[in-house]
């Protein structure tokens, strides 16, 4: 049986550190503690100045671990990120220099300003969570994390993500504006900076490997799964999207379902934990016809409400 008063506990740690350095955002950061009970990574795409990089920075130290910030850039080389053989003439030797990547916890920030070949320096790391540089392979810390931001609204100087980098990534997340009272209270409180300094770690290594492993026995009912699948299945037909959900994509959907309901003290999956996780697991994945990512979490939006709910024996 799992404990899920764990995972509650666990996740009402997290929310309330994390939330005091960014206001009113606890269903995000909920978003990104169910990617990092699942193993998966995270890609913020907002507007600047919404706090995405503080965000990070303050989950990371709230559940500790190494963390590096890689800054994208046109000039940036894959090398800058896996890292590279070099000579030592002490030794009279070639020796491998690890770069930023291997660290528990990576920031790619502005990823799209990095050239396709940099970028895909990423995908054998967030696939396989192993590094391969001159025929030689390097196993990557765990639990191992990248979490992306991108500027939705600049193009000038960026590089869409290929379609095989954002299906690597677990959850596509949107930050959104503050409310009034709560951007008028980050207006005169203490700089950010200052805030994320003072946080400590909440969170136990141990507990955290636990946890990874107990969300795969939340049981999840044969009409769930059917549901699962009728949401997945109708992406593929529907003919305003040019491409639906792959199989990646639907076990992605089944495993946050799993750490959802763990996070709301439930042993089983409920179809409301679909509709919850639907849109930020899958929506990324598929492309509207417009190729409009608005249109295309609009049209998903759409089609899950559109296809029929289980109502009984979801234990």
């Amino acid at each position: 049986m799992v404990n899920t008063a764990k995972f509650k506990d666990y996740g009402e740690r997290i929310i309330k550190n994390c939330g005091r350095v960014i206001l009113g955002k606890d269903e995000v950061i909920r978003q990104i503690v169910i990617t990092y009970l699942c193993g998966g990574h995270v890609l913020l795409d907002d507007v600047p100045g919404t706090g995405k990089t503080m965000l990070f920075r303050a989950f990371s130290k709230t559940v500790g671990g190494d963390f590096k910030r890689i800054q994208f850039t046109p000039d940036l080389l894959p090398s800058d990120i896996t890292g590279i053989n070099f000579y030592n003439q002490k030794k009279s030797e070639f020796e491998f220099r690890k770069g930023p990547i291997f660290a528990g916890m990576v920031l790619a920030d502005e990823i799209n300003r990095a050239t396709p070949r940099t970028q895909s320096a990423l995908l054998e790391c967030m696939e396989e969570h192993q590094v391969s540089v001159d025929g030689v392979t390097y196993s990557l810390p765990e639990p191992f994390m990248v979490m992306a931001t991108q500027n939705p609204v600049e193009s000038y100087g960026t590089f869409p993500l290929p379609e095989a980098q954002i299906d690597r990534f677990f959850m596509r997340l949107k930050m959104g504006y503050m409310t009034r009272e709560e951007e008028m209270n980050v207006m005169s409180r203490r700089p950010t900076v200052d805030i994320i300094a003072e946080l400590q770690c909440v969170i136990d290594p141990a507990e955290t490997a636990e946890l990874k492993k107990a969300y795969r026995d939340i049981s999840v009912s044969d009409d769930v799964k059917g549901y699962i699948m009728d949401i997945v299945e109708a992406t593929r037909s529907e003919s305003r999207f040019t491409n639906g959900v792959s199989t990646r994509g639907a076990r992605a959907l089944y495993e946050a379902c799993q750490v959802s309901a763990a996070l709301d003290g439930r042993s089983f999956v409920i179809p409301e934990d679909v509709k919850r996780e639907a849109a930020p697991v899958l929506a990324h994945r598929i492309a509207s016809a417009t190729d409009s990512r608005v249109d295309a979490e609009s049209y998903l939006k759409e089609l899950v409400e559109s296809i029929c709910v289980p109502l009984e024996n979801i234990r």
